[in-house]
């Protein structure tokens, strides 16, 4: 982070109040004057353009000459002077302003656009539009001055910024430009600013066609009815908000309920019977939103578990290396990232059945080196895992160091899907509710349509009468502890979008992994997927109440008490040897 040195006297002298509004006002009519002035007599052209064009730009150089020493009051005005020009470079300059990348050379003045390229930055003159070479860093903070903006002029730029957006050929473009005009109507005394703002919503009211932009400008319009007009045609307003979500309608919709806004004991009223029906709204999707939290968070348990269901519910095994198997396939998501750093998308997507092969190829080796020596003896087998998940993870730490790895998320798993002002979803949470949805379809059909699947049940149901009918069971529980392995190298793709990859990632959930597999049922997958979404979604909701730790604690002894009423869970395992 570079260290920049900020300079803003008041070029006018120590004003405040309205005698500083009266000088910046001063202040732009002699900058008018002297625009009109150029005008008239031939603004010499830097570079081939319309006369048009040539003249604005005169009139935006003439304007950022004051902005080198200017205070924020004048600032103020100089960004507004420039908002009304016919200039199209005016509305990208205003971006870097507030973005804070304008600066102005201290040998002469001139105002430039650094943007930062390698280890300098490029310069563009800010009055032409013109390259200008590029510096170091240490000359940006040596030569130039950056021009200062605070909060005001942010809010200042921010709504500039949008007036010009309105007229953009994109809708979302044009719908986030009237949401970011909405806000000067958190002002509930009106003035000259939501006066502006409300002829611009109508004016592009009557030529907007997207039906979600001319919804948001008609709950402008409504916004400025409350701030103006007669009691009659605030009622009306309130009418038309009484249902909306939007947060700056909720706002004044709350203002209006002091008798110190609203002198009108009606509106108030009024207003108050808006707040608590959408007080009432808010609350019904903030209890889906949970729901949905919860699914996404049941969905990442299913993920981790089902794998272990396998492997549990056909050898009796507990694994206690299957959250390592978990760890190596995120570092599969890791490594597929380094070997495409140019394709993020593809590379994520190719690390899903890359991880399949890697966890399924180490499960296949740890049952086939270690736990086919052991069947018979859990205590054994489960202090042998442990020693394997140890290896496993000092294995990560001496290859990918003992730090997190980060792994990028591509463009369609960022942001969120917006339902309402109330009500979002996040793209890679439903990303991986529908990649357990999958896979967990394509094991159910393994399972159900498969040679492989109709062995599997055999031998978990019962298995000395399958190895009578000639099924090989020890090739069988490889098939199936691979299988398992590679499931899990799954979840740990999903894990690497939603956290950071580390040599203890899988530590976090093999607690959980078991106790999924055995609420829903030993190798059941249907229990597995119920009962890692229910798990999910009573964890969602008692964690606002109880907090995150307290919460799983809560859900552990409400498990535990499950599993004294149901010792086999929610979908016992059938068979003879299940029964026996």
């Amino acid at each position: 982070m570079r260290t920049l040195r900020h300079r803003d006297p008041g070029v006018l002298g120590p004003v405040s109040g309205r005698g500083r509004w009266g000088a910046a006002l001063l202040w732009v009519a002699l900058l008018g004057v002297a625009a009109a002035a150029a005008a008239v007599a031939g603004v010499p052209a830097t570079s081939a353009g319309t006369p048009a064009s040539e003249a604005a730009g005169g009139q935006r150089a003439l304007l950022l000459a004051g902005l080198k020493s200017a205070d924020y009051a004048v600032k103020a005005a100089i960004i507004t002077q420039m908002a009304g020009q016919d200039d199209p470079g005016t509305r990208a300059f205003l971006a870097q302003l507030l973005q804070e990348n304008v600066y102005s050379r201290e040998s002469d003045g001139r105002i430039f656009i650094a943007r930062q390229i390698g280890q300098g930055y490029a310069l563009l003159d800010a009055a032409t539009g013109m390259a200008a070479g590029t510096v170091s860093e240490d000359d940006l903070n040596s030569d130039f001055d950056p021009i200062g903006i605070n909060d005001q002029l942010r809010s200042l730029l921010q709504s500039v910024l949008a007036r010009f957006d309105l007229s953009s050929p994109d809708a979302s473009t044009r719908l986030a430009a009237v949401t970011t005009l909405l806000q000067a109507f958190n002002d509930s005394t009106g003035n000259a600013a939501t006066a502006g703002v409300t002829a611009l919503l109508r004016a592009r009211l009557g030529v907007e066609r997207d039906r979600a932009v001319r919804r948001a400008l008609q709950t402008g319009l409504a916004l400025a009815a409350l701030g103006s007009g007669s009691a009659g045609q605030r009622l009306a307003a309130i009418e038309r908000l009484g249902s909306s979500l939007n947060p700056d309608v909720y706002n004044r919709l709350v203002a209006l309920t002091a008798p110190a806004t609203e002198p009108d004991p009606r509106v108030r009223a009024a207003a108050g019977r808006a707040v608590r029906e959408i007080d009432g709204w808010r609350e019904f999707y903030g209890g889906v939103q949970t729901l949905i939290f919860g699914l996404g968070l049941g969905a990442v348990l299913v993920l981790a578990a089902i794998g272990l269901a396998i492997t549990f519910g056909v050898m009796g095994v507990i694994n206690m290396a299957h959250g390592e198997l978990i760890m190596l396939g995120a570092y599969t998501a890791y490594v597929m990232q380094l070997l495409l750093p140019n394709h993020i998308g593809a590379s994520v997507v190719l690390a899903v059945p890359a991880a399949f092969l890697v966890s399924g190829s180490c499960g296949v080796l740890i049952e086939r080196s270690i736990v086919r020596f052991l069947h018979g003896r859990p205590l054994e087998t489960l202090l042998a895992t442990f020693g394997v998940s140890l290896v496993l993870q000092q294995l990560a730490r001496d290859v990918f160091s003992p730090d997190n790895r980060p792994v990028s998320a591509p463009t369609w798993m960022t942001g969120s899907l917006q339902i309402n002002d109330a009500l979002s979803i996040t793209y890679n949470r439903l990303v991986v509710l529908l990649l357990t949805l999958v896979v967990f379809a394509a094991l159910l059909l393994i399972m159900k349509r498969t040679r492989l699947g109709l062995q599997v049940r055999a031998v978990s149901q019962n298995r000395a009468m399958a190895r009578a009918m000639g099924v090989r069971s020890h090739w069988v529980d490889a098939l199936a502890f691979g299988l398992g392995s590679g499931i899990a190298g799954i979840a740990g793709v999903a894990l690497s979008q939603l956290t950071n990859v580390g040599p203890e990632l899988g530590q976090s959930y093999i607690v959980d992994s078991f106790m999924v597999v055995v609420f829903g049922g030993v190798a059941s997958l249907w229990g597995t997927l119920i009962g890692g979404m229910l798990i999910g979604v009573v964890n969602m909701i008692l964690e606002p109440y109880a907090g995150a730790v307290l919460g799983k604690v809560l859900v552990l002894v409400g498990v535990i008490l499950f599993i004294q009423r149901r010792p086999r869970g929610l979908f016992p395992q059938r068979g003879r040897a299940a029964e026996g």
